[in-house]
């Protein structure tokens, strides 16, 4: 049974997702139930792991990271070491915001705010042309944001 299959829990993640610092009671009301069905609830989901975790969202040119770079990187090989490196050391860089593997082109898109050109260089130079097995990298700087949510489209219930 997955979450959004029950009504409440899915009002409940909406919610949350829309604002994360809801008290339990303000969440209650929002959903329709009392505050310790609610609580039992967001337990759930949190113990489930369908809540990650929750977290304050930064404006990137408000707190100097303006700079949004997406880069695809191509590694020479695909066994088991050179895989594990270059997972570690991208988990190790905070400016690498999201790391997916990927099909068509390329092996990995990352996604990396930094506050200027230039430290995406200095990124560049010092970690990722270092990492073994890095073949090919290309950088595409966003010019604006037209987009950015990062509340999940919940599927409606099955029930």
């Amino acid at each position: 049974m997955q979450p959004t299959d029950d009504p409440v829990k899915r009002r409940i993640l909406v919610e949350l997702q829309a604002d994360g610092r809801l008290t339990n009671q303000e969440l209650a009301e929002r959903v329709g139930v009392s505050p310790s069905p609610c609580w039992r609830r967001v337990k759930e989901l949190e113990d489930q792991g369908v809540i990650r975790r929750y977290a304050a969202l930064l404006d990137p040119e408000k707190a100097g990271m303006p700079e949004c770079v997406f880069t695809l990187i191509n590694l020479e090989m695909h066994n088991r070491e050179s895989l594990a490196a270059f997972e570690q050391a991208v988990k190790d860089r905070p400016e690498i915001m999201e790391c997916y593997a990927i099909t068509g082109d390329a092996d990995f898109i990352l996604k990396i705010q930094v506050p200027n050109i230039r430290a995406y260089n200095r990124l560049l130079n010092e970690v990722v042309f270092r990492i073994p097995g890095v073949k090919h990298v290309k950088s595409s700087f966003t010019l604006r944001e037209v987009k950015y949510d990062t509340a999940l489209p919940l599927p409606e219930g099955q029930a």
